[in-house]
C-alpha cells in the first residue's frame, strides 16, 4: 500500500535539531547488499554511530569476514549530562578488527577527550584514518558533514532526506559527477526508530515489538559516491517529441521543454529539456548532462503559462546520444504502440533502444 510523505518530520527535526533517528538493519541489508565488494580491505568508520546500539556497526561486524574488512570503528556524541560546569558527557568510539567484543558495552569502549562531535579535532583523526565512511548523519548538519568528506577525499554512503539534493551544495555535488543518489529512497527505505520522548508526528508511525518507536517519512535518500552499476545503465528511450509537441510545451523563462516523468524524455530531442528531481535515481552521466537546477535564463523560477512549476533539472542529452539521423525517428503519432515498437526495433536506432523496444515489445505481444 501506498504511504503518503510527511515532509514535516525533518523539517521538524532540523528546526528542532532533534537528529535521533536510526537507521533500521533491514534498510542498511537492503542498501549494502549493492557495494559489497567495494570493502575489502577497507577500514569503516561509522561516526555518528553508537557501537553499544548502533544497527551500521552491527552489520559490519556480522559481515566482517564477508566483506573481508580490516576495521570498523564507530563513534558517537557525548549526551548533555546537566551539569552547568560541563554540559556534555565525552563523547566515545570503539574499534574493532576482527577479534574484538562484537557486542560492546560500555565497559569496552574508548573515550573521547571532548564530546565527540565528528568536527572534533579526535573524531577527524579517525575519519582521516578512515577508507569508507557509512553512517546516518545529523540530518540538520547534513551539508556540512557531507562537505567534511568531500574535502578529506573519502568514499562514503550515508542517508538523508530527499530535500538535500536540492541544497546548492549538494547539487553542485551531483552535478559535477562527485556523488550520486544510491540505490532505496523514498518508501524504499521503510524508516527510523526515534526516542521514547519524540512525538510520533509522522503519518506513519508505529511501535514495534520491541516497544521502540518507529516514524517512516518516505521522503529519505542514499546519497554516495561508490559506484554502482545501475548509474552506467543507459535509460531506454521510446518516447518521440515529433508529432507530441503539445505533450512538452516550453518555458516562459528558458528554450527547454517540459517533461513530466522521466521515462517520457524523448529520443529525438537534443536541446535542453526540464526533468523532476526524481530523475537523478536514474541518471546516468554518460548519456546526459546537468545544466542547471530549478531556475529559468532570468534567473527565476521556470515557469510555464506564467506559473512556476514543480522544481526542475534542465538536463541535456550527451552528443553520442543524439547523433542517430532524423530518418531513424517515427512518426509515432501514425503508429500504433507495438508498430512503433517494432520499428525500433528493426531499425535499432542504439543498442540500449534496440534491447529496451524489444524487451517492452514482448510484454506487451503476451
Amino acid at each position: 500500500m501506498k504511504r503518503n510523505v510527511d515532509h514535516s518530520l525533518f523539517d521538524k527535526a532540523k528546526q528542532n535539531k532533534n537528529d535521533e533517528f536510526y537507521t533500521l538493519l533491514p534498510d542498511i541489508e537492503r542498501e549494502l547488499v549493492h557495494y559489497f565488494d567495494q570493502f575489502r580491505g577497507k577500514k569503516v568508520f561509522c561516526s555518528c554511530d553508537n557501537p553499544t546500539t548502533s544497527n551500521f556497526f552491527r552489520y559490519f561486524v556480522q559481515n566482517f569476514q564477508n566483506l573481508g574488512l580490516k576495521k570498523v570503528v564507530a563513534a558517537c556524541l557525548g549526551k548533555p549530562s546537566g551539569d552547568l560546569f560541563e554540559p556534555f558527557k565525552p563523547g566515545f568510539y570503539y574499534e574493532y578488527s576482527g577479534r574484538e567484543n562484537k557486542t560492546p558495552t560500555l565497559a569496552d569502549v574508548s573515550y573521547f577527550r571532548g564530546d565527540g562531535d565528528f568536527r572534533s579535532e579526535e573524531s577527524v583523526a579517525l575519519l582521516k584514518d578512515a577508507d569508507v565512511v557509512v553512517t546516518n548523519p545529523p540530518f540538520s548538519l547534513f551539508r556540512e558533514f557531507i562537505a567534511q568528506l568531500v574535502e578529506c577525499g573519502k568514499k562514503f554512503l550515508v542517508i538523508g532526506n530527499i530535500n538535500a539534493i536540492t541544497y546548492k551544495e549538494i547539487f553542485k555535488l551531483i552535478q559535477d559527477n562527485e556523488v550520486w543518489m544510491g540505490v532505496n529512497m523514498g518508501r524504499g527505505i521503510s524508516g527510523f526508530r526515534v526516542p521514547d520522548h519524540y512525538d510520533l508526528y509522522g503519518l506513519e508511525t508505529r511501535v514495534n515489538e520491541a516497544g521502540e518507536k518507529i516514524v517512516s517519512p518516505n521522503n529519505c535518500m542514499w546519497l554516495t559516491n561508490l559506484d554502482l552499476p545501475s548509474r552506467h545503465e543507459t535509460i531506454p528511450l521510446v518516447r518521440t517529441y515529433s508529432g507530441n509537441e503539445h505533450e512538452y510545451p516550453h518555458f516562459d523563462n528558458c528554450d527547454a521543454i517540459n517533461v513530466n516523468r522521466t521515462q517520457n524524455i524523448p529520443m529525438d530531442y537534443d536541446g535542453l529539456m526540464g526533468v523532476p528531481i526524481t530523475f537523478l535515481h536514474r541518471f546516468n552521466p554518460e548519456q546526459f548532462k546537468i545544466v542547471r537546477f530549478r531556475k529559468g535564463d532570468d534567473g527565476r523560477d521556470l515557469s510555464i503559462g506564467g506559473k512556476p512549476t514543480y522544481f526542475r533539472i534542465l538536463i541535456q542529452r550527451r552528443s553520442s546520444e543524439s547523433n542517430v539521423a532524423k530518418d531513424d525517428y517515427i512518426d509515432s503519432a501514425k503508429m500504433t504502440d507495438h508498430h512503433v515498437l517494432t520499428e525500433l526495433a528493426k531499425k535499432a536506432v542504439s543498442p540500449a533502444i534496440h534491447a529496451a523496444s524489444l524487451a517492452i515489445f514482448a510484454k506487451m505481444s503476451t
